[in-house]
């Protein structure tokens, strides 16, 4: 089982803000029962993140969004003979206000490994990589790795 993590559900703000509710709600938990909900609304918004599992021994893929960071969900897709992996570029573009209305964005750019049908459309994710050299050595790999041709 191959585990590749893929995104931040909430993004890179929205994480670190679930990471600051958590804490504070550990902290005061103590004091209050109230805390419990902030523990449990941080351990949701700072954890959960999006990934995707390949099975090769049982030649299947499953794109998992991980709520808590802990529970699995989504479906498992059987690989068959005729499916597809390409790269793709990947922009985003992640957007947070602060209190006197200034917009801080936050580009990410990544080359994704996308597992396509038989008649060419998009399954799901495979893979998340940093530049195009690292994809296209990663798109070799999981060919051979699972018996697919390239797009």
């Amino acid at each position: 089982m191959i585990n590749n993590r893929l995104d931040k559900s909430f993004g890179p703000v929205g994480s670190f803000s679930g990471i600051v509710v958590f804490i504070a709600g550990l902290v005061s938990v103590y004091f209050s029962l109230f805390a419990f909900i902030l523990v449990l609304i941080g351990a949701f918004v700072g954890f959960s993140y999006s990934s995707t599992w390949i099975d090769m021994e049982r030649q299947r893929v499953r794109f998992s969004n991980n709520i808590f960071g802990l529970i699995k969900t989504g479906p498992w897709v059987q690989i068959e003979n005729n499916m597809k992996i390409g790269i793709k570029k990947s922009n985003q573009v992640w957007r947070s206000y602060s209190r006197s209305n200034r917009t801080l964005d936050i580009a990410n750019e990544d080359y994704r490994l996308i597992l396509y049908n038989l008649e060419g459309k998009m399954v799901m994710p495979i893979k998340k990589t940093d530049n195009l050299l690292s994809a296209k050595t990663e798109l070799q790999l999981m060919c051979n790795q699972m018996g697919l041709s390239q797009i």
